[in-house]
């Protein structure tokens, strides 16, 4: 098989390469390097096999991705914005490059009959924090003046892009809603929370808190997500489908950082920091999301196999082998 992964070189893509060419099949990747790095797949195309291709370049760019989308067997589509700082930061940027990229890379895997898995995100949920929610649960947003809302918005639309494809048009695609996925090549650029504790905390700075630290997240190590990303794209069932990917254990912030703090044998101490401080103007905190995985199991019969612990941990080593551990206040 020949796989295009659009973001290939970004923390899950990266990972998702090395799943599909571990066994055997072949990966184009389509990468800008605005948020992806080189270095997360040097390794993969620097072995001589010729299993992995990475094209840099946008897909905004519909020739671009058309001859991509020639060569490939099934579409991976995980290019988008990252982290909640950036979507807050410029939301503008990041709604227009969100709309328009999932628009391109459907219409050329529709019009070359390449099986497509869209990458959404749990925060097409919003507000909703009543429990586990379901892949059709109603969903709860703020108003379009809060900035977070956007990348909602555009995932959305990215849905419902994928949703009319393969009801009118017989194309063959699904969707994933990813919740809080973390592991080593997370990048702590873009305000994701574990790879700035663990950055933080190997330099022994303190370890900041937003808000009081009661905030709570499920998370999920990067190696489980892929699992599922992969088996759900080989499976004839998921076609046309919607499903979570996440852990429905839930952590607060504060103990993340506590057990961050303890796990990586470090002095530092934890800083509270004022969401105002934190975050431009259009921030707005949210409650917890439980994913409920019911249809996820029962499709690929998908439990996660690693807990945050271990994420913690494979998080720790990552940092510590890297040439320069980033550092982020």
């Amino acid at each position: 098989m020949r796989h295009l992964i659009t973001g290939g070189a970004g923390f899950i893509g990266s990972h998702l390469s090395e799943t599909l060419v571990a066994r055997g099949d072949s990966v184009l990747i389509l990468d800008d390097l605005s948020s992806g790095r080189r270095e997360n797949v040097a390794p993969l195309l620097g072995n001589g096999d010729g299993h992995v291709d990475l094209v840099e370049g946008s897909v905004l760019d519909r020739a671009l991705v058309d001859e991509c989308m020639r060569s490939a067997d099934t579409c991976f589509h995980l290019a988008s914005t990252v982290g909640v700082k950036l979507v807050v930061g410029q939301p503008l940027e990041s709604l227009l490059s969100d709309v328009r990229g999932i628009h391109t890379v459907a219409d050329s895997a529709a019009e070359h009959g390449v099986r497509m898995l869209f990458t959404s995100t749990s925060e097409v949920y919003g507000k909703r924090s009543d429990g586990y929610v379901r892949e059709d649960a109603d969903r709860l947003l703020g108003p379009p003046s809060i900035s977070r809302w956007n990348y909602s918005t555009a995932k959305s639309f990215g849905e419902a892009l994928v949703h009319g494809y393969h009801r009118e048009r017989g194309a063959e695609m699904l969707i994933v809603r990813i919740f809080n996925t973390v592991g080593p090549r997370q990048s702590a650029a873009y305000g994701m929370v574990l790879p700035r504790f663990v950055s933080q905390a190997l330099s022994g700075r303190p370890l900041t808190v937003y808000g009081d630290g009661t905030q709570a997240r499920c998370f999920v190590h990067v190696a489980d997500s892929v699992a599922a990303v992969g088996a759900l794209m080989d499976s004839d069932d998921a076609i046309g489908g919607t499903f979570n990917i996440g852990s429905d254990r839930v952590v607060t912030i504060l103990d993340l950082a506590e057990e961050v703090i303890t796990r990586a044998g470090s002095d530092s101490q934890v800083e509270f920091v004022p969401y105002e401080d934190a975050y431009a103007s259009g921030f707005e905190e949210l409650g917890c999301r439980r994913p409920d995985v019911t249809r996820l199991r029962e499709t690929i019969e998908w439990a996660p196999q690693r807990t945050i612990e271990d994420a913690i941990d494979d998080t720790v080593a990552d940092q510590r082998g890297s040439v320069s551990t980033e550092v982020v206040a």
